[in-house]
């Protein structure tokens, strides 16, 4: 069975998560340094307001925040972290499966581009995508998506001894007592 969107879906681009827990608030769409200015040109010459945060940070030496991030998140414009600034939920026009356009689909980040996977060896898909969850197996047209996740993979290996994860103060309203800003050292 191929991967292909769920008719009407635009679930991914729209719902968050909080990840790895409650206290470290929603996640965005993890964005390599490498795509950063990119991001945020585009999102200025189409005239919309983008927040990207720091994702993972590392650092080689003990200190209290990291020397170097190497990845960033693109957050959600809605207060709670969800929908994607670059999700067309304004225009009718729709993609070709019947959701929301993307205005950026052809320049979107390589996690969009790795979705739905999870896993690349072996392959593992998102148990919350709903075609993943109407199918319940893998998909043989996953080549593009696994050269993704390799590429992101390749760039988020480190050796450094002191990694760091950010906490994004984005979620609900009846979570906000939970949910903390700033880095946490993780190893």
């Amino acid at each position: 069975m191929d991967f292909q969107c769920v008719e009407n879906c635009s679930k991914c681009c729209i719902e968050r998560e909080y990840y790895p827990t409650v206290k470290f608030g929603k996640v965005g769409v993890l964005v390599l340094p490498q795509e950063k200015e990119r991001i945020e040109s585009t999102a200025k010459n189409l005239g919309i307001k983008i927040s990207i945060l720091p994702r993972i940070g590392i650092s080689y030496e003990k200190s209290d925040k990291p020397s170097e991030i190497i990845a960033y998140q693109l957050m959600g414009k809605e207060p709670n972290g969800n929908t994607c600034p670059f999700l067309d939920t304004e225009n009718q026009e729709r993609a070709p499966h019947g959701g929301y356009k993307c205005k950026i689909y052809e320049n979107r980040p390589l996690a969009c581009r790795a979705y739905p996977l999870i896993e690349s060896s072996p392959v593992v898909l998102d148990s919350k995508c709903k075609f993943c969850e109407s199918c319940g197996t893998t998909a043989e047209n996953m080549n593009q998506e696994v050269e993704a996740l390799i590429k992101i993979k390749s760039k988020m290996t480190t050796e450094a001894p002191y990694v760091w994860r950010y906490a994004t103060g984005i979620g609900e309203i009846s979570d906000a007592n939970k949910i903390e800003v700033g880095w946490f050292l993780e190893s």
